[in-house]
């Protein structure tokens, strides 16, 4: 019988039976599609300066094995080079910074970190995290003049240097130098932060397998680690979030001094800033010589509020619950497949200024084996 010829409340009952049918069906498909096309969301990276021609959207010859990455809150980007021994500025677009005036060639700046003292002349420095510093403590002197440090970098010889211009505009000053004892440490870190003592910067020392803090005016005032770990793992990076230290654990190499990437091999703590271990967070699982980490704000898609982990051995960004470390899954392109990036180091968001907006992802890495660099950004569209 056709619909027609159907009484009014048999026909009724056809067309809301009907339209069931059609919700029942469409909405899978509804839901696939939006899958399958990313607009439930994903993510897009964005190569911003290379060493290297015609991968980036800007060349830069001194940005090799590109590391520690910070900004202040209206800064640009500083950059530790650490196959050049330099520091180098961008803007949220990969820019050199500062910008030519009109009808001026480009100068940007960049800045030489030095080596250890009594190094061979030529002998560059290989640095590896960086600070900013917005307090009147750590201060540097030279040649007469003093000022507080606005960037902290450290190194893996062993050192830690400031940078005021006032002080040498293209030179950091060297601060604290550790080259020399035991077998010399090797700094792969550095994190700042304040509690009721004062400030403190926070070098991981991948040798001797200790976080060592410094306080205001670069005193070794105690040194720490996660005594519960496995046998050859020591700290890696390290970020300040909020109160807290967010530390990463790699394993060592025979020579303490690199170390030996694979499936699950890492670990992250959190401590609180004057040293005390709070909680194990992650262990193995995902984690592959993880360096970076950086906690994402309300407004970075799937992974919104979510603790970011760049592993430095097979380029993931695992996403995981601050609160319990529970993964809850990485970082992928439109395609659905991994984001990976080659020898990634570090993980910061902009701080809607001059290094670009607070809701973008930005990163360093030292690719092909550290021999060349890559400074980039990670956006979420949806």
């Amino acid at each position: 019988m056709h619909a027609q010829h159907m009484p009014g409340r048999l026909r009724l009952l056809a067309t809301v039976i009907l339209l069931t049918l059609a919700l029942l069906v469409a909405v899978p498909i509804a839901v696939f599609a939006q899958s399958a096309d990313g607009s439930e969301g994903f993510y897009r990276q964005t190569n911003l300066v290379s060493d290297l021609p015609d991968i980036a959207r800007v060349q830069d010859k001194n940005l090799v094995n590109s590391w520690g990455l910070v900004h202040g809150p209206a800064t640009p980007w500083w950059v530790a080079d650490n196959g050049t021994g330099v520091s180098t500025l961008y803007d949220g677009n990969g820019t050199p910074f500062p910008p030519p005036p009109p009808n001026q060639p480009p100068a940007p700046l960049v800045v030489i970190i030095p080596p250890p003292a009594g190094a061979a002349p030529g002998t560059l420095a290989a640095p590896t995290g960086v600070v900013f510093n917005g307090t009147s403590g750590f201060v540097v002197s030279q040649g007469g003049k003093s000022g507080a440090a606005l960037f902290i970098f450290s190194t893996e010889d062993g050192t830690i240097s400031g940078w005021n211009p006032g002080v040498d505009r293209t030179h950091a000053v060297l601060a604290v130098d550790r080259s020399a004892v035991g077998a010399g440490a090797v700094y792969k870190g550095l994190a700042i932060n304040s509690n009721e003592d004062g400030t403190f910067i926070y070098a991981t020392n991948f040798r001797f397998g200790k976080i060592e803090m410094f306080n205001s005016k670069f005193h070794l005032v105690r040194s720490f680690t996660d005594h519960h770990l496995p046998e050859g793992y020591a700290p890696f990076g390290i970020q300040s979030i909020g109160p807290y230290l967010y530390v990463t654990f790699a394993l060592q190499n025979s020579a303490r001094h690199d170390d030996v990437a694979g499936p699950g091999h890492g670990f992250v703590d959190v401590f609180s800033t004057s040293g005390h271990l709070i909680r194990r967070l992650i262990s193995r699982g995902s984690l592959n010589s993880p360096w970076g980490l950086a906690h994402a704000p309300a407004n970075f898609g799937q992974f919104s509020n979510d603790l970011l982990v760049g592993n430095f051995g097979d380029g993931h960004i695992n996403a995981y619950n601050p609160k319990t470390g529970e993964r809850v899954g990485q970082l992928e392109d439109k395609a659905g497949d991994p984001i990976v990036i080659d020898g990634l180091w570090a993980l910061e968001f902009g701080n809607d200024a001059t290094a670009g907006p607070s809701n973008v992802l930005f990163f360093t890495a030292g690719i092909d084996g550290e021999m060349h660099g890559l400074f980039g950004k990670i956006e979420s569209v949806s």
